[in-house]
């Protein structure tokens, strides 16, 4: 939980690209995976166990909790490796781990690791938060419950003085932003039965993000399911009813979106951290809404909806396979030298042309996401308007770059 009794704002990270863009644009705290073990082990890159010390030190730089998650279905063979995950995990000062095995959660406390516990495990009554309370100090409700619901346990939570392992109230979680699945809690075997590859373990094939043609077995009659997506929810978004969801009593707001760009978790952390301090500061308004929506609106974006906080019916499918985002980024090429007293990078132009007035965004392991207007630009050494393939050229930069970043034209889409 922040220290300034501030909601916790939560980041995804798929990568160290995604972990920066995170830590640069006021997360409170990151969550990631490890290799196989966690509910997006195929959407992403993931971490490995080797780089656990390098994102401990990078979120203990910027005062922000770090939390493994290693929340799949455990079976026998796993246990060795989760045994031994946990252990690097406490040893590189991993600050919490969100699980939903018991066993995982046996091991955790086995060890004093503090444990969050998932939204797979489907919390959503306040007898399961006092069961829970033995063992974990921040628990995942439902993503099902409405924020009456979710008031209601929060303020039982108060009145009966629930407390974690930790001896602290225990804090109540929920998701804010990005993908949701047509399954409880993200529990679905589509995956499992069409491809032998099941989404509790990681391994989702996104089945109900694809178009389908509905046959009458009797007759052979056809009927393609015209401008909807029936299995593939809209992308929860809950900021333009945020003052709501922080007066449900919640102490941390996680932002879905492992398996997503890092400019992404760029737009997204900054939009929502704006919204949360303006709520506090008692500046929170319609007008900074609509500002807000449309900068998320840039991102990857299955169209929006408030999930079931506000009790509608379920019925807000996407229309579309993939994004509607008003933005999209291209290749343009990588970086090849920073010059550092006169704050200047240096590109190779390998594919798209860029011109002095574009908006760039640059992208590495180090840099994170990092956008800008090119105000001027030297082109082969010469001041030039554009660059095109093969040229190399120069700009000044409000950030520093490394060798191979990726260097991006943001264009509409």
């Amino acid at each position: 939980m922040t220290t300034n009794n501030k909601i916790e704002l939560m980041a995804p990270a798929g990568n160290f690209e995604s972990l920066q863009a995170g830590l640069d644009n006021g997360a409170d705290s990151v969550y990631f995976g490890v290799e196989q073990l966690n509910m997006r082990a195929r959407a992403t890159v993931n971490f490995t166990m080797d780089d656990l010390p390098e994102i401990a030190r990078r979120c203990e730089a910027k005062n922000v909790r770090s939390y493994l998650t290693l929340n799949t279905i455990i079976y026998d063979h796993d246990l060795s490796v989760v045994k031994t995950l946990l252990a690097k995990a406490k040893e590189a000062n991993i600050t919490a781990v969100i699980a939903s095995d018991q066993a995982v959660i046996a091991m955790a406390r086995g060890i004093g690791m503090e444990v969050h516990i998932s939204t797979q495990l489907n919390v959503t009554n306040i007898e399961t938060i006092r069961f829970y309370s033995l063992f974990a100090d921040t628990m995942v409700l439902s993503r099902e419950l409405s924020l009456r619901q979710v008031k209601s346990i929060t303020a039982q939570i108060e009145k009966e003085q629930i407390k974690g392992p930790n001896g602290n109230l225990v804090e109540i979680e929920i998701f804010g932003h990005g993908a949701l699945c047509m399954a409880v809690s993200g529990k679905c075997y589509l995956s499992l039965h069409s491809n032998n590859s099941s989404a509790n373990r990681g391994a989702c094939k996104q089945n109900c993000r694809k178009k389908y043609t509905v046959i009458d077995q009797e007759t052979g009659f056809e009927i393609e399911v015209d401008n909807e997506y029936l299995m593939s929810p809209k992308d929860l978004c809950t900021l333009d009813f945020l003052d709501q969801v922080i007066d449900s009593g919640i102490q941390v707001l996680k932002i879905e979106g492992r398996g997503r760009a890092p400019e992404y978790v760029a737009t997204v952390i900054k939009t929502y951290r704006e919204a949360i301090d303006s709520y506090y500061e008692g500046t929170f308004s319609k007008e900074k809404v609509t500002v807000w929506m449309e900068a998320l609106n840039t991102v990857y974006n299955r169209g929006f909806w408030a999930g079931y906080y506000l009790g509608q019916e379920l019925g807000e499918w996407s229309d579309v396979s993939g994004s509607v985002a008003t933005q999209k980024k291209v290749y343009v090429g990588k970086g090849t030298h920073f010059f550092p007293k006169a704050a200047i990078g240096q590109f190779k132009i390998e594919a798209y042309d860029i011109k002095v007035g574009d908006k760039i965004l640059v992208t590495g392991p180090s840099t994170g996401a990092q956008e800008m207007i090119i105000e001027e630009m030297y082109v082969n050494d010469v001041t030039a308007e554009k660059a095109t393939k093969g040229d190399d050229c120069t700009f000044k930069l409000p950030f520093r770059i490394r060798m191979s970043d990726k260097l991006y034209k943001i264009v509409e889409a």
